[in-house]
């Protein structure tokens, strides 16, 4: 696991922090993950989401000292976007309220985001024999099979894109606009990072099992095939010129084929027998344009709105910036 020894002295210990949780049915566990978080970032505010819980969720988190804030449309990325709505904090660490992830290395996450000036921090789940006995075998050959595949599609260099336990920056934070609904949110945390060239990287840390009578709410089969449809989505958002132009190739494949014969009817024979063939040739190749059209039109597009992304998010932080060097300065300034 990474360590950092953090001065005592060190501006990150007074930064301010906000821990978002998103919560269904885990009044088991929920009450020792605010805990944990309070006790290891004491200037910290925990926000619990719960999320269309029918046990005493809201309860649990409450009375360990969390800000509850109700979600009534199931979705795990539902439930983020509504916390982040209210986070303005330095730091926001997202944690799944499982009690699977460790708190005690949350300063660290901080220290990276204020001190060494990541966007983005991961936390990559263990991966010893002691980690293995706490995966079903599902979810962590899915996990495998879903991060290899989002480090092709995007190039982010993160071991363990789908663990649940991140820390963002502001900025990471208020120019991001959640799109997902559920599991679906970590492939869009990371296509993010990548699509606004912000800084991340990833330290390790303990994945524990479920107490005894918690359990996942984790599908295998339909969560990893909505979330392998979201990196595929997500690709094309990133890169739609090229994912434009792979679907624009077989257009003109089929163009060629069709237009083929009759061009070499038409130079032998001086006649053209063939029209249907030329007229469908013609039609595809007009299809395969389009597409490429489409495809470039996007890339342009993509570009504008990651601008206008980052100057809202800049102008947030420098907002905050004046209305905290006029705090220091004081009314008599």
């Amino acid at each position: 696991m990474s360590t950092v020894e953090i001065p005592d002295d060190c501006v990150c210990r007074s930064a301010d922090v906000a821990v978002v949780v998103p919560c269904h049915n885990e009044e088991l566990t929920v009450g020792s993950v605010v805990t944990g978080f309070l006790k290891h970032l004491p200037q910290s505010r925990v926000l619990v989401a719960d999320n269309v819980s029918t046990d005493d969720t809201s309860g649990a988190a409450a009375r360990a000292g969390a800000g509850v804030t109700r979600v009534p449309i199931p979705g795990k990325g539902r439930a983020v976007r509504r916390l982040f709505e209210q986070c303005s904090s330095d730091v926001v660490i997202m944690v799944d309220g499982d009690a699977t992830y460790d708190p005690s290395i949350a300063p660290l996450l901080v220290h990276h985001v204020v001190c060494d000036g990541y966007d983005l921090v991961n936390v990559a789940r263990l991966d010893d024999d002691d980690a293995v006995a706490t995966y079903r075998r599902g979810h962590r050959m899915g996990n495998r099979v879903l991060t290899g595949t989002q480090r092709r599609l995007t190039g982010i260099k993160l071991r363990d894109i789908l663990s649940g336990y991140k820390a963002m920056s502001r900025r990471f934070v208020t120019s991001m606009p959640v799109r997902s609904q559920g599991f679906q949110l970590e492939v869009e945390i990371a296509s993010h990072a990548v699509a606004m060239d912000f800084a991340y990287t990833e330290v390790t840390g303990p994945y524990a099992a479920r107490p005894d009578g918690s359990t996942s709410k984790l599908s295998t089969y339909r969560d990893g095939t909505s979330i392998l449809r979201t990196m595929l989505r997500l690709y094309r958002d990133l890169h739609p010129f090229a994912a434009f132009t792979s679907l624009a190739a077989p257009w003109f494949l089929a163009s060629l084929a069709l237009i083929a014969r009759p061009l070499v009817d038409y130079f032998q024979t001086g006649q053209v027998p063939r029209f249907p063939s030329l007229i469908a040739g013609a039609a595809t190749f007009v299809v395969g344009m389009l597409l490429l059209t489409s495809g470039w039109l996007l890339e342009r597009t993509r570009g504008l709105r990651r601008d206008l992304l980052m100057v809202a998010a800049n102008d947030l932080e420098r907002t905050i910036a004046l209305a905290r060097s006029g705090m220091r300065a004081g009314p008599g300034s």
